[in-house]
């Protein structure tokens, strides 16, 4: 699909109203309150206002089903090392789409809404979450560029009830 003039109009008409009274210019890109945020894509998690912080407080990465990879260790160790951040949490969801079926099913469903094969795509699909939250959290710990002074916790956050749950 080819995007033509006006696609996005909705969108840039928004931004030319939150721009007219921007007050965020002249951050520094630090993570100000020192907390780094590993969390799903999926959009009824509002990272910041659900933590009580506000723009300039966190490093916030997302990823399909909130899982700690690659590029979010990458972001996470930048966090760390260049941006303030002090303490890490990851935080998957309950009602995720990526824990709810199999990785054949998962494929099965995008095969049949893109209407072609997608057996190249790894889509690594959540068999245990609790399992997954807990190896992604050791994985940050253990990490030799996160260092142990950095506090590491994983939480379920519940998409129905807004509470956050620790679990390690």
């Amino acid at each position: 699909m080819t995007v033509v003039p006006g696609d996005f109009d909705d969108l840039l008409a928004a931004n030319a109203e939150y721009a007219a009274n921007f007050a965020y210019s002249g951050f520094d890109g630090i993570a100000h309150a020192g907390i780094g945020v590993v969390t799903c894509m999926d959009s009824r998690i509002p990272p910041l206002e659900m933590l009580g912080l506000k723009p300039g407080d966190a490093k916030v990465l997302r990823s399909a089903g909130g899982r700690v990879t690659e590029i979010t260790m990458t972001g996470l160790v930048l966090g760390v090392q260049l941006l303030g951040v002090r303490r890490i949490m990851v935080i998957p969801h309950t009602r995720c789409a990526m824990a709810s079926m199999t990785e054949d099913e998962m494929r099965a469903k995008v095969e049949r809404a893109a209407g072609k094969p997608a057996g190249y795509l790894p889509l690594n699909v959540i068999p245990d979450q609790l399992e997954a939250l807990r190896h992604d959290v050791a994985a940050v710990r253990e990490h030799p560029l996160i260092g142990d002074d950095i506090l590491v916790g994983g939480f379920m956050y519940d998409v129905d009830t807004g509470h956050l749950t620790q679990i390690t």
